[in-house]
């Protein structure tokens, strides 16, 4: 099963019903990429429930433009599955709609940015695309 393609599904779906929060259970690379999510500004605020229980999980208050009502996040689609892992290099990192969307990278440097990628000259596994 694809935890991170159920967590951007699952984003996807929230936004399009226009939900203002959306609670799934919580990992670390989730964790990351609600981080990235946030800092980029596609999502309002996140909160990681870590009581001592099994059941952790990660709150995140969806963002809507305030003038027509419309989701910030317009597309987020899964880019290296378990099926296919897509790799790419620092010099090859993809760039969504011309620079104005962001491509979330895991690489040893941990999971950033293209941009940040880019930057700091690094390659990894291209994760998803959000714009």
């Amino acid at each position: 099963m694809d935890v991170i393609g159920d967590f951007l599904t699952r984003i996807r779906n929230a936004s399009m019903a226009r939900h203002k929060v959306l609670e799934v259970p919580s990992s670390n690379m989730r964790k990351a990429i609600t981080k990235i999510l946030f800092d980029q500004g596609y999502i309002l605020n996140y909160k990681f429930d870590e009581s001592e229980d099994v059941n952790r999980t990660i709150k995140i208050a969806l963002k809507y433009n305030p003038a027509t009502k419309q989701p910030v996040i317009k597309g987020i689609k899964r880019v290296s599955r378990p099926g296919l892992r897509k790799y790419s290099s620092s010099t090859e990192m993809p760039r969504v709609l011309n620079g104005l969307g962001v491509a979330i990278v895991s690489t040893s440097h941990g999971v950033i940015t293209d941009k940040e990628a880019r930057r700091q000259n690094v390659g990894g596994e291209v994760i998803c695309y959000v714009y």
